[in-house]
């Protein structure tokens, strides 16, 4: 079992955050969900590591990515040999 963390931030109400969950569910690839509607605090987490009020945010073992920005997630999938 990987010791590699992956967290999603996100809301329910947000597409392109159900898109990359759906993208790891596809791939088999474990994440943690966080809704940042429900758990404010996790919501200024992902802003301080992302820098951005935006979301998703994927904290892909420290490599963090906004959006569903699909060629940066398996860039750092195959980088961190989790794909």
């Amino acid at each position: 079992m990987s010791d590699k963390k992956i967290t999603v931030y996100g809301a329910q109400w947000c597409a392109f955050c159900h898109q990359a969950m759906h993208y790891f569910d596809g791939l088999d690839v474990k994440y943690t969900y966080i809704d940042v509607d429900k758990d404010p605090k996790s919501g200024l987490e992902a802003l301080e590591k992302s820098g951005q009020r935006g979301i998703p945010v994927i904290d892909l073992d420290g490599d963090i990515i906004v959006g569903f920005d699909r060629p940066k997630i398996d860039s750092s999938l195959k980088a961190r040999q989790l794909a």
